[in-house]
């Protein structure tokens, strides 16, 4: 199940598949941990992923580098660049921002704190027109390649759950094989996995690693 990108003293980085939670759920599916506990010697948890996202994956070997990497996370030190299939051809020749906030919405569901008619893009930038409560989430996004589905380069500069995923469903270019924020009955936003992926993990102190993106993500990409 898993592949090891790196490994050193302190730290292992694994290529985590999508579909695959990193701890056991509701579902009783296997799950990462069950696998790294059964042949690597005591590992730390770092962080969490997303189930639908494939990504490096970082799980250290010591108590030290388990607190070093956790602030590193918690602080938002390190950069982390993705790759998304979207529906809709997304606008091209510019980076864009997307500078809207988000909150809970129903069923494990993120959504922007705004009415989705109060969305504008200015100066490249989207925002919400009216006040709002919602949580700082921002990430900044270009258009790479069109085909049925359009191929973005992301890097979040918040680190909100599930903000990628909500962003681009409310702005009208939802991730293909995305079920919980997009329409799973559209042409284009069938898939058998969430087509986001992670491909470059920068930590300072630690190094920068990466993922190549799935064979069936660039599949999927051209169907």
């Amino acid at each position: 199940m898993l592949s090891v990108l790196y490994e050193d003293d302190a730290t292992w980085i694994y290529d985590k598949p999508s579909d695959v939670s990193v701890l056991r759920d509701r579902s009783g599916q296997a799950c990462l941990w069950d696998e790294l506990t059964s042949y690597a010697t005591k590992p730390y948890l770092v962080h969490r992923l997303d189930k639908g996202t494939s990504e490096c994956f970082v799980i250290a070997k010591t108590q030290q580098a388990q607190s070093s990497l956790t602030r590193a996370f918690a602080a938002r030190s390190l950069s982390k660049s993705y790759v998304a299939a979207v529906v809709g051809r997304f606008a091209s020749g510019f980076t864009r921002t997307v500078d809207l906030p988000i909150c809970r919405g129903r069923k494990s569901r993120y959504r922007i704190a705004g009415l989705r008619d109060s969305i504008e893009c200015v100066n490249n930038t989207y925002r919400v027109q009216q006040d709002h409560d919602g949580l700082e989430a921002t990430p900044l996004i270009r258009f790479l390649v069109s085909g049925p589905r359009s191929m973005l380069a992301i890097k979040p500069i918040t680190g909100r759950t599930h903000q990628i995923r909500a962003h681009l469903s409310w702005i009208g270019h939802a991730i293909g094989g995305d079920h919980l924020y997009g329409n799973k009955n559209h042409e284009a936003q069938k898939g058998a996995r969430l087509m986001l992926h992670c491909h470059k993990l920068v930590i300072p102190g630690f190094g920068r690693f990466t993922s190549p993106v799935p064979k069936d993500f660039a599949t999927s990409f051209g169907q």
